[in-house]
């Protein structure tokens, strides 16, 4: 697929912080109770390119809102975003309201650098899904570190054309994981292994979303190494063996699965909203025969993506961070945000909007309905805790499995070795 407008609420792909420790000289302030007022800087992850207008009306309406205040916008490219936080938590010079993912928290809060919004902020809990906020709190930890923003889940999108070819019904895809992989061994049958399902491995949240118990309650250790985890890697090792599985999948990206997806060369491929558009435009016929499904679980519950808006611990100006964090994430502006890309309120009752409830009739609002409504209950699956060299080693023992050079259980078990063991370096 194409890079999206907003490739970070699709998949934040970043690198492990290295800040770490606890609490250390808080020279800010946990109480938001005084006056909002004084000079804070706020920083985005790549959306200055797209969305410049809207974030100047949204400063100075905040300005406007409190005299006296002054919001410097600043944007960080995605390349790199990590990196940058990292760079500028060890030298000090963190913003004072920071745009993050779950991931990007989980250090932060670690090293006494995220305020705890449950303490400064808990009046504003309620404004939003329970979900959403319980996205930012770090197992082991006490408290949440970043308010929610905005929110992206998607469907399954199939090719109705390929089903029908194998002699399967179209208008009944899937709905379960054995249905799953049973079309998708019928599918590779009929095409004598030209056409595969699934163009990736199973990633956390798939282990997630087929009801694997990730990890022990304390954040101390992960457990997808379970019966139910070697289940899944079982079944995706014979969906590999059958080539129902795309045999380039080991290396695939979700740019390279959605062209074979475009191209025909995969039946199945999960998207969202934003991708509607881009079929139309490049592969009109892929678009005349697109089925939409939902996403498949076993626990019925979807998965979203979250990001979030962190205020910094150390802040000089605590009532006027936490305001403005809050204000960018208010349900009126997380609204006008939604109404101009594909994305969705973390706000509670916002998706009862009829913009996020009523059909006309096009594919696009098909998406966005089903989309909302699943968002409701929807949760991230993938542990805050859950870096980029954990996602980097569970890909690789998946990997070994389906080559065949260790068991799925084996893999497994190496897998949350080499995490555990990353999960304690990370202090």
């Amino acid at each position: 697929m194409p890079r999206r407008a907003l490739a970070a609420a699709v998949v934040a792909l970043v690198l492990p912080l290295s800040a770490c420790g606890s609490g250390g000289d808080n020279s800010g302030s946990t109480d938001a109770s005084g006056k909002v007022e004084g000079d804070i800087t706020f920083q985005t992850w790549n959306l200055r390119a797209n969305f410049k207008p809207y974030f100047e009306g949204l400063v100075a309406d905040f300005e406007k809102k409190y005299p006296g205040t002054h919001v410097k916008w600043v944007d960080q490219p995605a390349e790199g975003y990590a990196d940058k936080i990292s760079a500028d938590a060890a030298g000090g010079t963190l913003p004072d309201v920071v745009n993050v993912s779950p991931d990007l928290v989980a250090p932060l809060a670690k090293a006494g650098l995220a305020l705890d919004l449950d303490k400064a902020a808990a009046k504003y809990k309620k404004e939003y899904l329970p979900g959403a906020w319980a996205s930012h709190e770090i197992p082991g930890t006490q408290g949440t570190y970043a308010f929610p923003w905005y929110l992206n889940t998607g469907p399954l999108f199939y090719n109705k054309s390929l089903f029908e070819e194998a002699g399967l019904d179209a208008s009944k895809p899937p709905k379960t994981y054995d249905e799953l992989f049973d079309d998708a061994l019928e599918l590779a049958d009929k095409s004598d292994g030209k056409v595969a399902t699934l163009a990736n491995v199973p990633t956390i949240e798939d282990f997630g979303r087929y009801g694997v118990e990730l990890m022990n309650k304390e954040g101390t250790a992960f457990a997808f190494n379970d019966a139910k985890g070697v289940e899944l890697l079982t079944k995706y090792k014979k969906l590999y063996d059958a080539k129902a599985l795309d045999p380039q999948a080991l290396t695939a990206t979700p740019e390279s699965s959605g062209k074979k997806f475009l191209t025909g060369a995969v039946a199945m491929n999960p998207g969202s909203a934003l991708d509607l558009g881009n079929f139309k435009k490049q592969a009109p016929n892929l678009y005349k025969n697109i089925g939409i499904t939902d996403q498949i679980t076993s626990t019925g519950k979807v998965n979203m993506y979250v990001m979030g808006v962190m205020v910094n611990a150390r802040t000089k100006q605590t009532p006027a961070a936490v305001a403005f964090a809050h204000f960018v994430t208010d349900a009126q502006n997380q609204m006008s945000f939604a109404k101009k890309v594909a994305i969705f309120p973390s706000t509670a009752g916002s998706l009862d909007d009829p913009y996020f409830t009523k059909e006309d009739g096009t594919d696009e609002t098909r998406v966005r309905v089903a989309a909302a409504k699943s968002l409701k209950n929807a949760i991230n699956y993938t542990p805050v805790l859950f870096s980029e060299q954990m996602k980097t080693e569970l890909r690789n023992s998946v990997a070994k499995a389906l080559q065949g050079k260790v068991s799925p259980k084996e893999a497994l078990d190496n897998a949350v070795k080499a995490c555990d063991r990353l999960l304690q370096q990370q202090g």
